[in-house]
C-alpha cells in the first residue's frame, strides 16, 4: 500500500488545508471544492487528510460500514446482532472519471430478481464511502448524471437503486471532495452550490516556498516511510486537535450577533437561496470548536464567508469566484451585535497547522496559459482611420499581426439565444444540445445487452421469455427467465457538441461598434454553449493567414477571454480560415470521433487576397458540405448597400445565414434546428442512423 504524503508536510496552501480539516470536524459543513492550476499539490493534500480522520468502529462483516452503536434499521446486510463490530481506519475512495452509473452506487442482478425475487446487491462507491471520505478528482469532467447522483447522495445521506421496481437503500454519509482545473471547464452553478465550501488555489512564487517545495517532494519520494516517520507527531497532534474538535462541537454557541452577521453577509452579497446561510452558520461553528473556543465570534464569520462564498456570488459563468473582501468588513462592521463576545485570545490559532492561518480570500492571480493570449490586447492601433479600405497597402501589409492591426475592443453586452443543434441522432458525450442515443432519456426500443444490464426493457424481456415457459418446465407462479431474455432499453436524450466558431478579424469587421456587437453576439453563443455542456474551439483569420486561437476544450471561460483580446485589421483569407477550420474537425475527429461539430462562421462573406479569393473560398466551403458538417453563418455585413456574399457562402457550406439583427433578436432557433435540411444530402452517419431508425 502506498504510503500518503503527511498532510502536515504540505508546504503553504493554508485555506485548502482549513477547509480540509474543518470539514473533518463537522462533515455538516458539506465538503469542499478545490479549483486551480495543475501542480499545486490539490490531490496531495486530499488523500493526506485520510491518515488523520479518526478510527471507526464498525460493524464486523458489514459491507456498508454501519455503527455498532447505531446500526441502519435498513442496511441491506441487516438486521445486525448487537456487539459484534471491530475498528478500521476511515477510508478514502477515489471516484474515476470514467465511472458507471452501476460502479458509483452499485449493482442489482437483475435475472435473479426476476426469476428468484432475490435482491442480489452488489455495493458501489457509495456505500464504500460511507462514513470516510469520497474524493473526485477532476470533478468537473464527470458526467452530469453521476454528478447528480453523487450529490443527491451527499444531501439525502442515503443512496437508491431503483430497477425496474426492485429497490435498495443504504447509507452514504461521506465528505465529499472534489479538485478541478477551471482551464478544463467549470461546474454549472446549481452544482456548485451544492458544494459547502470552495478553495482558490495557486502556487507559490516566493522562491525560498518553491526550494522547499522540491526539498520535501524529493526526499518524500527518495523514502516515503522515513520521511513519513519524521512526519509522525505532527500528524499525531493534529489528528487529536480533530478528535477534540469533534467532541467540542456540539457546545458551541452560535448567538444572535453572529447569526445576524451571518445573515446580512449573504443578504449584501445576493446569494441564491439560503444554503449559504446554513452552510456559514455550520462553518463558523466548526471554526470556533477547531480554535478550542465555546463562542463564535466575528472573525469566524468573517471566515467562514470566504470560504463558503465565493462561488455562490458569481452572476454568469465568466465570473471568476471571489469576494470583495471591504464590503465583508463593512457588513460584519455594521451588523455587530451588542452581544458580540470578548476579543478572541491573540494566541488561538484558526488556521490550519503550522500556523499557516487561513485567508480564505481568492488566491492572487498567478497568470497561466490565457494570460499569453491577451498579450496583443493592450498594443497601440497603427495610424489609420477606420474608414480605410482593407486592400490598402497599410491594411494589408503581412500577416496576423501585420500593419493595419486595430487593438481589440470590448464585447457588447451578452444577450440570450435560442438553441442550435445538429440535425440527425448521435451517440456523443451526454450534453443539452443535440437529440443523442444516451443512457438517460425517453425509452425508444429495445435490444440484447452488449455487457452488463444496466436499463432493464421489463415488456421486451417478457415477451422474449414467454415464448419458452412450456419448454423450460415451468410449474409456479414465476416467469422463468434467462440471460438471453434480457434486453436492454435504448433511450434517446441530448448530446454536447463540439462547437467551433470560425470569426473574421479582418479590416472588414474593424469598425468598432460592429465589432463590439459581432463580439457580444459569439460571447452570446459561447455562454449558450457552456450550459449545454460542449466544447468550443476558436479560429480567427485576418491579414494573410488564418489562426486557431484556442484549439477545442471544454474551457468556455478561456474562449471568452480569447475573444475579448481578439485584434482586428488586415485582409480577409476567408479561405484559409475554413481550411484550418477544416484540419480542427479532421483531428479532433480522431481524438473524439462520437462528438458531432457545429461550425460558426462569423463574417461579412468578404473574402481578399490572391487571385480569385471568392471562389478559392467556395471550394473550401464546400468540403464541409461534402463531410456532411452542420454550419451556420452569422451574417455581419451591415449599411445600405449589402452584397448578399454571407449567404452565398452559408449556401456552400450546406448550412444556413442569418444576419446579426436577426441573431440579437433570439430568431435563430427555427433556422438552425436542422441547419443541413433539404439544402445538402445527408451524410453516410445520417443515412445509417435514418436506416436503423426505420
Amino acid at each position: 500500500m502506498t504510503t500518503p504524503f503527511p498532510f502536515t508536510a504540505v508546504v503553504g496552501q493554508d485555506d485548502l488545508r482549513l477547509a480540509l480539516l474543518l470539514n473533518a470536524v463537522s462533515p455538516a459543513v458539506g465538503g469542499v471544492l478545490v479549483r486551480g492550476e495543475k501542480g499545486t499539490a490539490k490531490s496531495t493534500a486530499v488523500r493526506a487528510l485520510s491518515a488523520l480522520m479518526p478510527a471507526l468502529d464498525v460493524v464486523s462483516g458489514c459491507r456498508f460500514s454501519c455503527d455498532p452503536a447505531a446500526p441502519d434499521p435498513g442496511c441491506p446486510d441487516g438486521p445486525h446482532e448487537p456487539g459484534v463490530s471491530e475498528t478500521r481506519p476511515a477510508r478514502m475512495v477515489e471516484l474515476p472519471v470514467g465511472a458507471s452509473e452501476d460502479r458509483l452506487v452499485g449493482a442489482l442482478d437483475i435475472e435473479r430478481a426476476l426469476a428468484e425475487g432475490v435482491k442480489a446487491f452488489e455495493p458501489g462507491l457509495l456505500a464504500d464511502a460511507h462514513r470516510g471520505i469520497l474524493y473526485v478528482d477532476e470533478v468537473n469532467l464527470l458526467h452530469d448524471h453521476l454528478v447528480d447522483l453523487l450529490l443527491d447522495a451527499a444531501a439525502m445521506g442515503a443512496s437508491y437503486v431503483e430497477r425496474e421496481g426492485v429497490s435498495v437503500r443504504h447509507a452514504a454519509r461521506f465528505l465529499l471532495v472534489g479538485t478541478m482545473n477551471p482551464e478544463e471547464g467549470e461546474l454549472r452553478p446549481q452544482l456548485l452550490d451544492r458544494f459547502g465550501l470552495t478553495v482558490e488555489v495557486a502556487a507559490s512564487r516566493e522562491p525560498d516556498q518553491r526550494v522547499e517545495v522540491v526539498r520535501r517532494r524529493l526526499a518524500y519520494d527518495d523514502d516515503p516511510a522515513g520521511f513519513t516517520a519524521r512526519w509522525a507527531d505532527e500528524e499525531a497532534a493534529v489528528r487529536e486537535r480533530i478528535t477534540a474538535a469533534r467532541e467540542l462541537l456540539p457546545s458551541v454557541r452560535l448567538g444572535d450577533g453572529a447569526l445576524r452577521q451571518i445573515a446580512a453577509t449573504c443578504a449584501a452579497f445576493e446569494v441564491d437561496g439560503m444554503r449559504a446561510d446554513i452552510v456559514m452558520a455550520r462553518t463558523a461553528t466548526a471554526l470556533a470548536a477547531w480554535a478550542g473556543r465555546t463562542d463564535v465570534l466575528a472573525e469566524d464569520v468573517r471566515q467562514a464567508a470566504l470560504l463558503a462564498l465565493p462561488h455562490r456570488r458569481r452572476r454568469n459563468p465568466f465570473d471568476a469566484p471571489g469576494l470583495d473582501e471591504d464590503r465583508l468588513d463593512q457588513t460584519l462592521e455594521e451588523f455587530a451585535g451588542d452581544d458580540e463576545d470578548p476579543e478572541p485570545d491573540p494566541d488561538t490559532d484558526p488556521g490550519g497547522p503550522d500556523d499557516g492561518g487561513g485567508g480564505g480570500g481568492p488566491a492572487p492571480d498567478a497568470g497561466g496559459p490565457d494570460d499569453a493570449a491577451g498579450a496583443d490586447a493592450g498594443a497601440p492601433p497603427e495610424a489609420g482611420a477606420d474608414g480605410q479600405p482593407e486592400d490598402s497597402p497599410a491594411a494589408g501589409a503581412g500577416a496576423g499581426a501585420g500593419a493595419g492591426e486595430r487593438s481589440a475592443v470590448r464585447a457588447a453586452e451578452p444577450f440570450r439565444t435560442k438553441v442550435l443543434s445538429v440535425p440527425g441522432i448521435g451517440e456523443g458525450a451526454a450534453g443539452r444540445r443535440s437529440r443523442a442515443r444516451t443512457e438517460h432519456g425517453r425509452t425508444t426500443g429495445a435490444r440484447r445487452p452488449r455487457g452488463a444490464l444496466t436499463k432493464l426493457h421489463l415488456a421486451a424481456t417478457v415477451l422474449a421469455a414467454a415464448p419458452h415457459q412450456r419448454a423450460r418446465g415451468r410449474s409456479g407462479r414465476g416467469l422463468v427467465v434467462r440471460r438471453d431474455d434480457l434486453r436492454q432499453a435504448t433511450r434517446e436524450g441530448r448530446e454536447g457538441n463540439l462547437v467551433l466558431f470560425v470569426v473574421d478579424a479582418s479590416g472588414s469587421m474593424a469598425a468598432r461598434q460592429r465589432m463590439s456587437a459581432v463580439k457580444g453576439a459569439v460571447l452570446s453563443l459561447l455562454l449558450d454553449a457552456y450550459q449545454r455542456r460542449d466544447k468550443v474551439g476558436l479560429v480567427t483569420f485576418r491579414g494573410s493567414a488564418a489562426e486557431v486561437a484556442l484549439p477545442p476544450t471544454s474551457s468556455v471561460d478561456a474562449a471568452a477571454v480569447r475573444l475579448e483580446s481578439l485584434p482586428t485589421g488586415g485582409r480577409t483569407p476567408l479561405a484559409a480560415g475554413l481550411l484550418r477550420a477544416h484540419d480542427v474537425l479532421r483531428v479532433e475527429r480522431l481524438r473524439d470521433p462520437a462528438r458531432r461539430a457545429l461550425v460558426v462562421v462569423v463574417t461579412d462573406g468578404r473574402a481578399t487576397g490572391g487571385p480569385d479569393p471568392v471562389a478559392l473560398a467556395g471550394r473550401a466551403a464546400r468540403l464541409f458540405a461534402a463531410e456532411g458538417v452542420a454550419s451556420v453563418v452569422v451574417d455581419c455585413e451591415s449599411g445600405p448597400v449589402r452584397l448578399g456574399l454571407a449567404g452565398r457562402l452559408a449556401g456552400e457550406l450546406g448550412g444556413t445565414a442569418v444576419t446579426l439583427d436577426e441573431l440579437r433578436a433570439e430568431s435563430i432557433a427555427g433556422l438552425v434546428r436542422d441547419v443541413q435540411g433539404a439544402s445538402v444530402a445527408p451524410s453516410a452517419s445520417t443515412v445509417s442512423t435514418s436506416r436503423r431508425a426505420a
